[in-house]
């Protein structure tokens, strides 16, 4: 039996110019822990993607997703603007967000992941600067703008860029208890902001 069928896996979904912390922060959580995690990385049609600093990853097309159990998660960038308006892409990004057992979004993922129309009616954040453009693009979604993080069921979005670490961190408290949350953050080195609404930004933003 190999790892992705011991541990669930994390489908990352990426696009050329997403926020290279936006995946790596809650990588560098989930990642570590690989008796229960292992990243796989995926692009609508595969190949070789790059974030806005330059970093490449080669992907697997979406329709290369095997495992019957995983974690979705939803980094945002500025190449999510692209991305809101390719019908083909939305519906692609559905069935990956269906068929997830948590769906994980940071900084305006968690707006492109809005337009599957999945976060209609339930809690969501996004970054701060996109807040009042979120409201344009899914004003069925409730936006909850000062929060560091948001779980609502089994979706969990977060703020702008390094408040993934936290919600990746709120997610392992969740998983297997804040102590082994607590472990990991001091592991990396990282003052883990463990309440959700604690969000110092919100006000930097009117």
């Amino acid at each position: 039996m190999d790892t992705v069928d011991r541990a669930r896996e994390i489908v990352t979904v990426l696009f050329d110019r997403f926020e290279t912390l936006d995946v790596f922060g809650p990588i560098e959580v989930l990642g570590r822990m690989e008796e229960h995690f292992v990243p796989g990385f995926y692009a609508h049609r595969g190949g070789r993607v790059s974030s806005v600093q330059g970093v490449t990853i080669e992907c697997r097309p979406f329709n290369d997703v095997r495992s019957s159990a995983y974690i979705l998660l939803i980094p945002g960038g500025i190449g999510t603007r692209g991305l809101l308006q390719d019908t083909a892409y939305i519906d692609a990004l559905a069935s990956l967000a269906a068929h997830a057992q948590f769906v994980l979004t940071v900084c305006t993922g968690s707006i492109l992941y809005s337009r599957t129309g999945q976060l209609d009616g339930r809690r969501a954040t996004t970054n701060k600067r996109a807040f009042h453009w979120a409201g344009q693009v899914s004003p069925k979604v409730v936006w909850v703008k000062k929060a560091r993080w948001v779980k609502d069921g089994t979706i969990y979005s977060s703020s702008g860029v390094s408040a993934g670490l936290d919600m990746a961190l709120g997610f392992v408290a969740d998983q297997f208890g804040e102590s082994v949350a607590v472990q990991q953050s001091n592991e990396i080195e990282y003052d883990w902001k463990r309440n959700p609404e604690w969000d110092p930004f919100a006000d930097l933003y009117p």
